[in-house]
C-alpha cells in the first residue's frame, strides 16, 4: 500500500516535470537576467536597488514554481475567493493604507509593503475565465449574461481609480475588454461600447481627473513647453535614447543614467537605460524577447483543453503586452507618463510578484492541459 502510493506519487511528480515548459521558463530567466544587468549598471552603494532587487527575484522564483505545480483546477475553484479577497483589500486600502506621493494605495507588512491594485490584475483575469468557463457562445450577448461582468470589472476599476491610480485602473478595463473578445462578445456592442465612451471622455476629463493628470496629458501634447518641469522626465529620456545610437554607449556607459538626468531610471524608465547602453540592436533585441514570451503562452492558451485555461492566459499574455506597448510608448513619447513598469525587468516588488504569479499561471495550464476541471 505505502509503495504503491509512494510510486503514484513519484510518477505524478515526473509527469509534471515533463510537461513542464522549459522553453518558457528560459525565456522568462532571461528577462529577469536583463533586468538584473541593468539595475547593475545603475545601482550603488547608497540605493542598494541590485540587492533588494535579487531577493524579490528569487522569492518571485519560488511563487512561479508554486503556483506552476498546483493543479490548474485549484485556481478555477476558488478565483471568485481570490477576487472578492483582493477588492476587501482595495477597501481596506481606502481606509488603513499608507499614502505616498498625494496617492494611497499600499498596505504595510512591515517587511514589504503591498499594493493590493497589482494583484488585482489577476484576480479580475480569474475571476472573468471562471465565469465564462460554461457560457455557450450564442448566450454571450444576453443582457442577463452580462451583469456579472461587469459588476466583475467595474468594481475594481473604480476603487483603484479611487486611490488614485488611473493607469491601472485602465489597464485593468483594457485587458478585461480583450479578455470578453476572445469570450466571443459580438462587435456590435464593442462599437456601442466605444461610442459611449467616447462622448463620455471629455466630462470625465473635466471632472474627474486630478489636477496632475491633466497636466501629464498636457505635457504629453506639447513636452517641450516646460522642459525643466513637467516635461523633464520625457525630455530626458527621449535624449537619452538618441543618444545610445544604433549600437549604444556599452554596458554601464550610459552618460544620462549614471548622470542622474534621468529619474525613476530604475523603474518605470528602466528601457531607456537600457536603449543608451546597447542602443537601437539591443532594443530590438528586447522587444523581441517579449514577443518571443507573449507568442508562447499564447501558444499554451489556443492548446489549452478549457475555457478557463484559455481565458487566462490570453489574459496574461494580453496584459504583458499592454504594460509592454504602453511603457515603450511612455518613455518614447508617444504616450503620455502613467507610471507603467516593463514587465519582469523594473525593480518593483508586487509587480514582479504579479507577473511571476500570473505567469505561473500560464505554466499551471500547461503542466495539466489534459486535466479536467
Amino acid at each position: 500500500m505505502y509503495r504503491s502510493i509512494k510510486k503514484n506519487i513519484f510518477e505524478q511528480a515526473w509527469e509534471k516535470i515533463i510537461q513542464f515548459d522549459w522553453f518558457f521558463f528560459i525565456l522568462i530567466c532571461i528577462l529577469i537576467c536583463v533586468g538584473l544587468l541593468t539595475i547593475h549598471t545603475i545601482d550603488n552603494s547608497t540605493s542598494n536597488y541590485l540587492f533588494k532587487h535579487f531577493v524579490r527575484i528569487v522569492i518571485s522564483l519560488v511563487l512561479f514554481l508554486i503556483v506552476a505545480f498546483i493543479n490548474i483546477k485549484f485556481w478555477y475553484r476558488f478565483a471568485y475567493v481570490f477576487y472578492i479577497g483582493i477588492v476587501v483589500l482595495l477597501i481596506y486600502v481606502d481606509f488603513f493604507g499608507l499614502s505616498a506621493f498625494g496617492a494611497k494605495r499600499w498596505i504595510s507588512l512591515y517587511f514589504f509593503n503591498i499594493q493590493p491594485s497589482e494583484l488585482m490584475k489577476v484576480a479580475v483575469i480569474l475571476a472573468l475565465a471562471r465565469y465564462y468557463q460554461y457560457i455557450k457562445l450564442e448566450e454571450i450577448d444576453n443582457f442577463s449574461k452580462l451583469i456579472i461582468p461587469v459588476f466583475i470589472i467595474f468594481i475594481p476599476f473604480f476603487l483603484v481609480t479611487s486611490q488614485p491610480d488611473l493607469g491601472t485602473g485602465l489597464f485593468i478595463f483594457i485587458v478585461c475588454l480583450g479578455m470578453l473578445w476572445l469570450a466571443g462578445l459580438s462587435l456590435k456592442i464593442f462599437i456601442t461600447g466605444f461610442f459611449s465612451l467616447l462622448i463620455l471622455t471629455p466630462f470625465s476629463i473635466a471632472f474627474f481627473l486630478k489636477p496632475y493628470q491633466k497636466e501629464r496629458i498636457l505635457t504629453f501634447l506639447n513636452p517641450e513647453n516646460d522642459p525643466l518641469g513637467s516635461g523633464y522626465h520625457i525630455v530626458q529620456s527621449k535624449i537619452a535614447i538618441g543618444s545610445g545610437g544604433f549600437f549604444g554607449k556599452g554596458f554601464k556607459q550610459g552618460t544620462q543614467s549614471n548622470l542622474e538626468f534621468l529619474p525613476e531610471k530604475h523603474t518605470d524608465f528602466i528601457f531607456t537605460v537600457f536603449s543608451e547602453q546597447f542602443g537601437f540592436f539591443g532594443s530590438i533585441l528586447l522587444i523581441l524577447l517579449f514577443f518571443t514570451i507573449i507568442l508562447r503562452i499564447l501558444n499554451i492558451s489556443l492548446k489549452s483543453q478549457n475555457n478557463f485555461s484559455r481565458l487566462v492566459c490570453f489574459g496574461v499574455g494580453f496584459n504583458i503586452f499592454v504594460y509592454l506597448a504602453v511603457n515603450l510608448g511612455m518613455v518614447t513619447g508617444l504616450l503620455p507618463v502613467v507610471g507603467v513598469p516593463l514587465p519582469i525587468v523594473s525593480y518593483g516588488g508586487t509587480a514582479m510578484l504579479t507577473t511571476m504569479f500570473s505567469l505561473g499561471l500560464v505554466m499551471s495550464a500547461k503542466i495539466h492541459k489534459d486535466h479536467n476541471l
